[in-house]
């Protein structure tokens, strides 16, 4: 059944266990704000380093990065897409992310992936319609797909908690 596949928690992402956690990171892939300087600041200088050699992420694209000082094996790296109203490609674009996060995580065979929500911080993406967009392209994934075995949806904020809570409960098969 999918869902108990997938697990929703509060809390910080950089302290999961998990084969990879996914990195809502900007173009550059040289840490930020929110999420992606949290990542950069507990995975160490090493993991600066290593996204200086990728020379940036594309919107709607995903890299992968070893977990370095993280407690995850690798760091998925994608870059969800600046809302500008809904005109510009944005939920495509959010979707594209999830797949590709998705398609790295079974190609690296990470058995546990522990997602934030992707664009919803300074790009402005809003939370409902990401969480949906979130849940449908996991949900479609775990649908067909063995691996991962496990993904864990990580809210830092109760408002983000609560609408993932109300849109897991309602998934079927």
């Amino acid at each position: 059944m999918i869902k108990n596949r997938i697990e929703l928690i509060s809390g910080d992402i950089t302290k999961l266990k998990v084969d990879a956690i996914v990195n809502a990171a900007n173009n550059s892939l040289l840490g930020g704000g929110g999420v992606d300087g949290a990542i950069h600041r507990a995975a160490g200088p090493g993991l600066l380093e290593v996204c200086r050699l990728l020379g940036g992420c594309p919107t709607g694209e995903a890299r992968i990065t070893k977990g370095f000082k993280l407690p995850a094996k690798y760091i998925i790296h994608t870059v969800g897409p600046i809302w500008h109203g809904g005109e510009s490609n944005e939920k495509e674009l959010l979707e594209s992310c999830y797949r590709e996060c998705l398609k790295l995580a079974r190609e690296y065979d990470c058995k546990t992936l522990a997602f934030p929500n992707i664009s919803t911080g300074i790009y402005h993406f809003p939370k409902e319609l990401a969480a949906e967009i979130a849940v449908g392209e996991i949900a479609n994934w775990l649908k067909e797909n063995t691996i991962p075995e496990k993904v864990i949806f990580t809210c830092f904020d109760s408002n983000n908690f609560d609408i993932f809570r109300n849109l897991i409960a309602n998934i079927t098969g």
